[in-house]
């Protein structure tokens, strides 16, 4: 733990041996299978985003289409806000893997229900069942991570977690501005790629009981039962309920800051925010390799992300709209990862399900109200640059007084360590 860190931290520690192999084939494969179920979720959240504007234009004659349209790409995620806690509660008295594999194979059939559906309303409905899905295999991927591995292996296999979601990210913008040059319909055909993937989950990972039954023959006895962490997982939560807000901007808001400045065609749109996606897996790298406590890391993220945001604010072409995208993005790589490595430290076994759960509601809330909250601050202000303006100062806000909250934390435990 670095000395700068109050007692409070989250230790990082390698003295538990993990209930599985870290090396090997079958570790490569099960390593490989959890990044490619958590990319599953990513693809929900920005497959479509540069198809948007022509989704936008196909239904212009519906009363409100300017705010359900965007609902199209966001309601999985509220889908998955509100859904999440319970499926950790399933899977913490249920199991990961069945769990995993059902949602995995439904989550083909609703993500590609909108090639076949004319009805704004039916398309819509059929995204939130997506995020029904997402919800499942989020925590469950997840989940496991945290059961698998521990220590710094835990924090790095979390970071490769935001890696791999962000690089997902980078291809599928490309891969939906160049899918939607044929139609706004056509990247609904990704979302079957999760049939191919179910197999390869049932092949990968340990069965529950084999795997439970590993991890306390390596804790040798049973760990005394302890409350629920519900002080400590709340702040956490409302921390990343509003960093989900700032992570989100980006993938959202991009295709539209860029029609502003001009740009229509979806592949230059997708490239744009791909080049922008791209840096998320720099800060994600940038993360894994500082093997820090994430604890006193945030106030620097937040205050990177406050920096990406105002050049945004500022950029009046599009390389300068695209540098301030990157600059947030570096930080927004970071911030995922020490936003989840931290509830991680906080949570048991036992718990480990209904916690991550948790945590994945707070995040994909937060992603759920990011463009209902621009939309809102955009109508008070008058432009969608000056509302990413306002959010930029809202981030510096929170990274001062993570700042301030954690000198003062500090100071009581250098005197009693004095």
């Amino acid at each position: 733990m670095p000395a700068s860190a109050p007692l409070s931290s989250p230790a990082i520690d390698d003295s538990a041996p993990p209930p599985v192999s870290v090396s090997g084939p079958a570790h490569r494969l099960r390593v490989t299978a959890l990044m490619a179920g958590s990319c599953l979720p990513v693809l929900g959240a920005v497959l479509i985003a540069p198809v948007l504007p022509k989704m936008q234009d196909h239904f212009a004659s519906i009363p409100g289409a300017k705010a359900l349209v965007p609902l199209a790409l966001t309601v999985p995620a509220l889908a998955l806000a509100l859904l999440a806690p319970f499926a950790g509660v399933i899977v913490d008295r249920l199991g990961r893997k069945r769990l995993l594999l059902v949602a995995t194979v439904l989550y083909a059939l609703f993500g590609t229900a909108p090639l076949w559906l004319d009805s704004l309303g039916a398309i819509i409905a059929s995204r939130a069942l997506v995020g029904v899905t997402e919800a499942a295999i989020m925590t469950c991927c997840t989940t496991l991570i945290g059961d698998y591995y521990s220590g710094h292996r835990r924090v790095k296999y979390l970071a490769l977690q935001t890696m791999c979601a962000s690089a997902a990210a980078t291809a599928f913008f490309v891969l939906g501005g160049a899918a939607g040059a044929a139609g706004w319909r056509v990247p609904f055909w990704v979302y079957a790629v999760s049939l191919l993937l179910a197999p390869m989950l049932a092949l990968a990972l340990p069965s529950p009981a084999v795997r439970e039954a590993t991890e306390r023959a390596t804790e040798g006895v049973q760990p005394a039962r302890r409350p629920f962490p519900w002080r400590q997982m709340a702040g956490i939560c409302a921390l990343t309920f509003f960093g989900a807000t700032v992570f989100y901007t980006v993938p959202v808001e991009m295709a539209y800051l860029l029609d502003g400045l001009g740009v229509e065609n979806t592949g230059v749109i997708g490239l744009a925010t791909a080049v922008a996606s791209a840096a998320t897996v720099a800060g994600a790298i940038t993360f894994a390799r500082l093997k820090r406590s994430p604890d006193p890391m945030m106030p620097t993220v937040f205050a990177i992300c406050a920096a990406g945001f105002g050049v945004m604010f500022l950029a009046g072409s599009v390389p300068l709209l695209v540098v301030g995208a990157v600059i947030n993005c570096l930080g927004t790589g970071m911030l995922l990862p020490a936003l989840l490595t931290s509830a991680m430290s906080r949570l048991e076994y036992r718990d480990r399900g209904r916690g991550t759960g948790l945590w994945m509601a707070a995040y994909f809330g937060g992603c759920f109200v990011c463009p209902l909250v621009l939309l809102a601050v955009e109508s008070a202000v008058g432009t969608l640059a000056g509302a990413v303006g306002l959010l930029g100062l809202a981030s510096a806000a929170v990274a001062l007084g993570l700042l301030v909250a954690r000198r003062r934390a500090w100071k009581p435990a250098r005197t009693a360590s004095a």
